[in-house]
């Protein structure tokens, strides 16, 4: 399994023979690598509505005929966009051909805007993701929470993707003792430095993190197992 990181929120996985990209916010997304006509996602995971995490899915689906997993009154909407997908509800796992995809609590709000309507697209959520023997968390948007400690003593998490930029998400603060309720083998900031109103240094989160072990990646940087 490959996964690497491309700013903001946006993970790649490759396994099993499949391209999976969650949140893939590209265009608009001045810290990504990416390119919306360069990738070819056979899915895409979306943690919730917001349009910084939707980004270009429906660019991308179309164009690729990809699966999108999402929560369900998102997923629902997409699918009337002509979007192949599958609905999903906090709580719920389903196996997939290409691995095990299980939705937990986030804390967060959840609408995605066009130029015409404001959309309510349910429930916000994070991702448990299981594969080839791993498992991947990424928390989406969300505040610390007590019931990530129910996810850490149920799951042996092998990294943890959390956000860090405070004002819309966890900060630093929170973010590091959600690592001690999570307790990871290894987490990954995310959902930072993109606009002004979440700069963070992620060194100072890094100082915070007690028994794990954290990985500052850059766009296109691949997490080490």
């Amino acid at each position: 399994m490959q996964v690497s990181y491309h700013g903001h929120s946006i993970v790649k996985i490759k396994t099993n023979g499949t391209t999976i990209l969650i949140d893939p916010f590209i265009n608009g997304n001045g810290l990504t690598d990416l390119k919306v006509e360069e990738e070819k996602p056979d899915v895409i995971l979306l943690t919730h509505g917001h349009n910084d995490h939707v980004g270009d899915t429906i660019e991308l689906a179309k164009a690729n005929n990809t699966l999108v997993v999402a929560p369900n009154e998102l997923a629902v909407y997409l699918g009337k966009q002509g979007l192949n997908v599958h609905p999903m509800g906090i709580g719920g796992a389903y196996e997939f051909p290409f691995g095990k995809v299980k939705y937990t609590l986030a804390f967060h709000g959840s609408v995605y805007e066009t130029e015409s309507e404001v959309v309510n697209a349910g429930n916000p959520g994070g991702i448990l993701f299981y594969a080839e023997g791993v498992t991947l968390y990424h928390a989406g948007d969300t505040a610390l929470f007590g019931d990530m400690k129910l996810i850490g003593d149920r799951n042996s998490i092998d990294v943890a993707f959390l956000p860090i930029g405070d004002n819309f998400t966890m900060g630093p603060e929170d973010a590091a003792y959600a690592v001690e309720l999570l307790k990871p083998k290894s987490v990954v900031p995310i959902h930072y430095n993109t606009f002004p109103v979440i700069k963070q240094d992620p060194t100072v989160f890094a100082e915070l993190v007690k028994d794990s072990k954290v990985q500052i990646l850059n766009a296109g940087e691949e997490v080490k197992f």
